[in-house]
Protein backbone atom coordinates (compact mmCIF):
# COMPACT_ATOMS: atom_id res chain seq x y z
CA UNK A 1 0.00 0.00 0.00
CA UNK A 2 1.31 3.90 -0.63
CA UNK A 3 0.54 5.80 2.36
CA UNK A 4 -0.59 9.23 0.65
CA UNK A 5 -1.56 12.59 2.70
CA UNK A 6 -3.64 15.21 1.51
CA UNK A 7 -2.39 18.72 2.69
CA UNK A 8 -4.87 21.32 1.28
CA UNK A 9 -6.21 24.71 3.19
CA UNK A 10 -9.39 24.26 1.15
CA UNK A 11 -12.44 21.92 2.51
CA UNK A 12 -14.18 21.28 -0.49
CA UNK A 13 -10.40 20.08 -2.43
CA UNK A 14 -9.26 17.74 0.29
CA UNK A 15 -12.55 16.31 0.30
CA UNK A 16 -12.51 15.91 -3.62
CA UNK A 17 -9.12 14.57 -3.13
CA UNK A 18 -10.10 11.49 -0.30
CA UNK A 19 -12.91 10.65 -2.68
CA UNK A 20 -10.52 10.14 -5.57
CA UNK A 21 -7.70 8.61 -3.28
CA UNK A 22 -10.46 6.28 -2.25
CA UNK A 23 -11.32 4.97 -5.67
CA UNK A 24 -7.46 3.50 -6.19
CA UNK A 25 -6.99 0.37 -4.11
CA UNK A 26 -3.34 1.01 -3.40
CA UNK A 27 -3.61 4.08 -2.16
CA UNK A 28 -3.73 4.16 2.15
CA UNK A 29 -4.95 7.22 2.98
CA UNK A 30 -2.67 8.91 6.08
CA UNK A 31 -4.51 11.65 7.05
CA UNK A 32 -5.92 14.92 5.06
CA UNK A 33 -4.85 18.40 6.90
CA UNK A 34 -5.56 21.93 6.28
CA UNK A 35 -3.00 23.49 8.25
CA UNK A 36 0.77 23.03 6.77
CA UNK A 37 2.33 23.23 9.96
CA UNK A 38 0.70 20.29 10.80
CA UNK A 39 1.32 18.71 7.74
CA UNK A 40 5.18 19.38 8.53
CA UNK A 41 4.63 17.73 11.98
CA UNK A 42 3.42 14.59 10.30
CA UNK A 43 5.82 14.28 7.30
CA UNK A 44 8.30 14.56 10.52
CA UNK A 45 6.95 12.25 12.48
CA UNK A 46 5.58 9.37 10.48
CA UNK A 47 6.54 7.35 6.60
CA UNK A 48 4.40 9.22 3.83
CA UNK A 49 5.24 7.54 0.25
CA UNK A 50 2.57 9.99 -1.62
CA UNK A 51 2.17 13.21 -0.54
CA UNK A 52 -0.64 15.92 -2.33
CA UNK A 53 0.30 19.26 -1.61
CA UNK A 54 -1.71 22.56 -2.41
CA UNK A 55 0.70 25.57 -3.11
CA UNK A 56 -1.23 28.89 -1.97
CA UNK A 57 -1.64 28.42 1.87
CA UNK A 58 -1.79 30.54 4.79
CA UNK A 59 1.57 30.76 7.36
CA UNK A 60 3.54 28.22 5.15
CA UNK A 61 3.16 27.59 1.29
CA UNK A 62 3.27 23.87 -0.50
CA UNK A 63 6.79 25.04 -1.55
CA UNK A 64 8.33 26.43 1.37
CA UNK A 65 7.09 23.11 3.17
CA UNK A 66 8.66 20.83 0.69
CA UNK A 67 11.99 22.39 1.27
CA UNK A 68 11.93 22.26 4.47
CA UNK A 69 12.02 18.43 4.48
CA UNK A 70 15.72 16.98 4.13
CA UNK A 71 13.91 13.51 2.40
CA UNK A 72 10.26 14.55 0.89
CA UNK A 73 7.93 12.48 -0.15
CA UNK A 74 7.01 11.86 -4.11
CA UNK A 75 4.86 14.63 -4.16
CA UNK A 76 2.00 16.02 -6.50
CA UNK A 77 1.33 19.37 -6.44
CA UNK A 78 -2.29 20.76 -6.38
CA UNK A 79 -3.09 24.59 -7.20
CA UNK A 80 -5.61 26.50 -9.23
CA UNK A 81 -2.83 29.02 -10.47
CA UNK A 82 -0.39 27.44 -13.18
CA UNK A 83 2.74 30.13 -12.79
CA UNK A 84 4.31 27.55 -10.27
CA UNK A 85 4.47 25.36 -12.20
CA UNK A 86 8.24 25.71 -13.44
CA UNK A 87 9.45 26.04 -9.58
CA UNK A 88 7.30 22.86 -8.64
CA UNK A 89 8.98 20.20 -11.22
CA UNK A 90 12.64 22.36 -9.80
CA UNK A 91 11.71 20.48 -6.82
CA UNK A 92 11.57 17.48 -8.70
CA UNK A 93 7.47 17.03 -8.49
CA UNK A 94 6.28 14.07 -9.55
CA UNK A 95 2.86 15.81 -11.56
CA UNK A 96 1.31 19.37 -11.21
CA UNK A 97 -2.61 19.23 -10.90
CA UNK A 98 -4.18 22.16 -12.12
CA UNK A 99 -7.79 23.23 -9.75
CA UNK A 100 -10.14 21.83 -11.35
CA UNK A 101 -8.91 18.45 -11.85
CA UNK A 102 -11.29 15.49 -13.29
CA UNK A 103 -10.32 11.95 -12.25
CA UNK A 104 -8.95 11.21 -15.27
CA UNK A 105 -6.36 13.65 -14.54
CA UNK A 106 -5.74 12.65 -11.12
CA UNK A 107 -5.06 8.99 -12.18
CA UNK A 108 -2.52 10.11 -14.74
CA UNK A 109 -0.43 12.07 -11.65
CA UNK A 110 -0.78 8.75 -9.91
CA UNK A 111 0.57 6.99 -12.55
CA UNK A 112 3.69 9.23 -12.84
CA UNK A 113 3.84 9.58 -8.74
CA UNK A 114 3.91 5.71 -8.76
CA UNK A 115 6.45 5.95 -11.81
CA UNK A 116 8.59 8.08 -9.70
CA UNK A 117 8.63 6.21 -6.11
CA UNK A 118 9.48 2.91 -8.30
CA UNK A 119 12.57 4.72 -9.53
CA UNK A 120 12.99 5.81 -5.61
CA UNK A 121 12.81 2.34 -4.35
CA UNK A 122 14.97 0.70 -7.19
CA UNK A 123 17.67 3.12 -7.50
CA UNK A 124 21.07 1.86 -6.07
CA UNK A 125 21.46 3.53 -1.88
CA UNK A 126 24.87 5.42 -1.93
CA UNK A 127 24.86 7.88 1.05
CA UNK A 128 27.03 10.01 2.37
CA UNK A 129 27.77 7.37 5.00
CA UNK A 130 29.29 5.31 2.57
CA UNK A 131 33.13 3.58 3.82
CA UNK A 132 36.11 3.41 1.17
CA UNK A 133 35.59 -0.46 0.86
CA UNK A 134 31.90 -0.17 -0.47
CA UNK A 135 32.39 0.13 -4.59
CA UNK A 136 31.04 3.08 -6.07
CA UNK A 137 27.95 1.75 -8.19
CA UNK A 138 28.94 0.96 -12.30
CA UNK A 139 24.83 1.79 -13.04
CA UNK A 140 21.99 3.48 -12.95
CA UNK A 141 18.39 1.97 -12.70
CA UNK A 142 16.00 3.94 -14.56
CA UNK A 143 12.31 2.81 -16.08
CA UNK A 144 11.95 2.50 -19.44
CA UNK A 145 8.83 1.47 -21.29
CA UNK A 146 7.84 0.06 -18.58
CA UNK A 147 10.33 -1.82 -17.03
CA UNK A 148 12.94 -1.12 -14.62
CA UNK A 149 16.43 -1.51 -16.45
CA UNK A 150 20.14 -1.21 -15.09
CA UNK A 151 22.57 1.57 -17.56
CA UNK A 152 25.84 1.00 -17.29
CA UNK A 153 27.83 4.57 -16.70
CA UNK A 154 30.75 2.86 -19.07
CA UNK A 155 28.21 3.08 -21.52
CA UNK A 156 26.92 6.73 -21.21
CA UNK A 157 27.81 9.60 -23.80
CA UNK A 158 25.58 12.09 -22.76
CA UNK A 159 22.43 13.03 -20.68
CA UNK A 160 20.03 15.66 -22.84
CA UNK A 161 17.26 17.11 -20.97
CA UNK A 162 13.83 17.72 -22.90
CA UNK A 163 11.11 19.09 -20.44
CA UNK A 164 9.52 16.36 -17.86
CA UNK A 165 12.01 13.98 -19.98
CA UNK A 166 15.75 13.32 -20.12
CA UNK A 167 17.15 11.39 -22.64
CA UNK A 168 20.07 9.18 -22.32
CA UNK A 169 22.40 8.21 -24.43
CA UNK A 170 24.36 5.72 -24.86
CA UNK A 171 27.01 3.50 -27.33
CA UNK A 172 24.62 1.26 -28.02
CA UNK A 173 21.48 3.70 -28.58
CA UNK A 174 19.42 5.89 -26.28
CA UNK A 175 16.58 5.98 -23.76
CA UNK A 176 13.74 8.39 -22.61
CA UNK A 177 13.27 8.37 -19.43
CA UNK A 178 10.27 10.64 -17.24
CA UNK A 179 12.66 12.33 -14.75
CA UNK A 180 14.29 15.84 -14.19
CA UNK A 181 18.01 16.91 -15.37
CA UNK A 182 18.32 18.34 -11.21
CA UNK A 183 17.11 14.26 -10.69
CA UNK A 184 19.90 12.77 -13.01
CA UNK A 185 22.67 14.74 -12.26
CA UNK A 186 22.80 13.78 -8.40
CA UNK A 187 22.37 10.25 -9.45
CA UNK A 188 25.62 10.09 -11.64
CA UNK A 189 28.63 10.12 -9.60
CA UNK A 190 31.55 12.66 -10.34
CA UNK A 191 32.97 11.65 -13.86
CA UNK A 192 30.05 13.17 -15.18
CA UNK A 193 29.48 17.05 -15.59
CA UNK A 194 26.44 18.80 -16.24
CA UNK A 195 28.20 21.70 -19.15
CA UNK A 196 25.11 23.36 -19.75
CA UNK A 197 21.28 23.79 -18.43
CA UNK A 198 19.87 21.09 -20.64
CA UNK A 199 23.60 18.97 -20.99
CA UNK A 200 25.12 16.32 -18.60
CA UNK A 201 28.53 14.53 -20.81
CA UNK A 202 30.75 11.86 -19.26
CA UNK A 203 33.95 13.28 -18.99
CA UNK A 204 35.98 10.94 -20.37
CA UNK A 205 34.10 9.96 -23.60
CA UNK A 206 34.68 13.46 -24.52
CA UNK A 207 37.49 14.17 -27.71
CA UNK A 208 37.51 17.97 -28.16
CA UNK A 209 36.35 21.38 -27.46
CA UNK A 210 35.62 23.33 -30.53
CA UNK A 211 34.71 26.69 -30.05
CA UNK A 212 31.62 26.47 -27.32
CA UNK A 213 31.18 22.52 -27.78
CA UNK A 214 32.16 19.68 -26.69
CA UNK A 215 33.07 16.85 -29.42
CA UNK A 216 31.75 13.39 -28.56
CA UNK A 217 31.84 10.92 -31.32
CA UNK A 218 29.51 12.69 -34.17
CA UNK A 219 27.70 14.70 -31.50
CA UNK A 220 28.57 18.47 -30.73
CA UNK A 221 27.12 18.98 -27.05
CA UNK A 222 27.04 23.37 -26.24
CA UNK A 223 28.47 24.18 -23.23
CA UNK A 224 27.44 27.51 -21.33
CA UNK A 225 29.23 30.51 -21.64
CA UNK A 226 29.16 31.05 -18.01
CA UNK A 227 30.19 27.39 -17.14
CA UNK A 228 33.22 27.35 -20.00
CA UNK A 229 35.89 27.80 -17.78
CA UNK A 230 35.11 25.19 -15.05
CA UNK A 231 34.01 22.77 -17.99
CA UNK A 232 37.68 22.90 -20.09
CA UNK A 233 39.90 22.91 -16.19
CA UNK A 234 37.86 19.40 -15.63
CA UNK A 235 38.02 18.13 -18.68
CA UNK A 236 41.22 18.81 -19.69
CA UNK A 237 43.28 20.08 -17.04
CA UNK A 238 43.31 23.45 -19.14
CA UNK A 239 42.84 26.92 -18.14
CA UNK A 240 41.37 29.28 -21.21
Amino acid sequence: MIKTLLVDDEFLALNLLENFVAQVPDLELVDKLRSPMKALETLRAEPIDLLFLDIQMPKLSGNHLLKALPHPPVTIFTTAYSEYATEAFDLNAADYLLKPFSFERFLQAIHKGKEQLSLRQAAPMVTKGMTETQPAPSYITVKVDGRIQKIFLQDILFVEGWKEYVRINCKNGRHTVLDRMKNMEEQLPNQFLRVHKSFIVATQQVEALEGNQLVIGDHKIPISRTKKEEVVRQIFGANL
